[in-house]
């Protein structure tokens, strides 16, 4: 069973690495500063032209949808909004993405659907053809969906000696044995790593599953020095992307982005100058107070709702 945190746990150790993520582009707001709590998203989509949906625990738990997300996505629709879902999952090539969506019953088309895989996959190209990944994968990886010079890492240490970087798609397949193996070879020898979702947890139907995010801060925490490229929220080459979709007719603050994370969802948009919504019932904050963590954080979305 994959390892779990539970949501203090989870806040705790965001907090701890906060200093690794995109600046803020203002100094702390005061305490005091109040945040709306709206009954649903209908009630704040006059104020918004795009609305960009985290997946876990906003749209799904799981794979199982959430009770009227899918009826609130064709609300919205029907407004003329435009509809974007930004998810971190890394876990799945993008054909598998699409079809994940349309068995979970929503209508997104294909060029709504922005995940950060896909995203860092743009970016591999950097390192040329020849370039061989140790790539982090899940169970039924197949070397032949991705571009690149790829080989699955598992328990041979060699492996993990041979190759010149190191691609993190999933924690699925990830054991603390095998992370001790990664971090051996890179303090004997630093090279990339390229993490394709920065998230510490995602919620499932088991709780709070450790994510790559969290093996990738283990790491610098570990090994001195090493630099590791996230892709994924909070991180700017997702909103870029989301961005060029959306166009140069919506002013960014006409951009929500709608997520249960304070730290990955609620903290990239208030670097972009989105306005931001947080879901509290279903995510990450689900039985917590969403007021206590934000006053601790300090990070402040434009309104709470319960679920979307």
């Amino acid at each position: 069973m994959k390892k779990t945190l539970t949501s203090r746990q989870a806040f705790e150790r965001y907090e701890a690495v906060r200093g690794r993520f995109p600046s803020l582009p203002f100094a702390d707001l005061p305490t005091s500063t109040p945040v709306p709590q709206v009954p649903h998203l209908g009630a704040v989509a006059d104020q918004y032209d795009a609305f960009v949906f985290d997946a876990f625990g906003v749209l799904n738990v799981g794979e199982v949808p959430i009770e009227g997300a899918v009826e609130r996505i064709a609300e919205l629709r029907a407004q003329g909004k435009r509809l974007f879902v930004l998810t971190n999952a890394a876990s799945y090539a993008f054909e598998q993405v699409v079809e994940k969506f349309i068995r979970l019953g929503f209508d997104f088309r294909a060029e709504e659907l922005v995940s950060s895989r896909a995203v860092c996959e743009l970016h591999l190209s950097h390192w040329g053809p020849d370039f061989q990944w140790g790539v982090i994968a899940p169970t039924g990886f197949s070397a032949q969906e991705l571009d690149q010079s790829v080989v699955a890492l598992a328990d041979e240490p060699a492996l993990y000696d041979a190759v010149d970087g190191f691609l993190f798609l999933s924690s699925e397949c990830w054991t603390e044995a095998r992370q001790e193996l990664l971090a051996g070879s890179l303090a004997k020898a630093p090279r990339p790593v390229v993490v394709a979702n920065p998230d510490l947890v995602a919620p499932r139907e088991i709780g709070l599953t450790v994510e790559p995010g969290y093996y990738a801060h283990d790491l610098m925490d570990r090994v001195t020095g090493l630099q590791v490229a996230f892709h994924g929220k909070p991180f700017p080459s997702v909103y870029d992307h989301v961005e060029a979709l959306v166009g140069p007719s919506y002013p960014v603050s006409r951009i929500a982005m709608v997520g249960d994370s304070l730290h990955t969802d609620i903290w990239g948009a208030m670097v972009r100058g989105w306005g931001s919504v947080l879901v509290t019932d279903h995510g990450f904050l689900k039985g917590q107070d969403p007021m206590a963590a934000i006053l601790e954080s300090k990070l402040y979305p434009s309104c709470i709702v319960p679920q979307i």
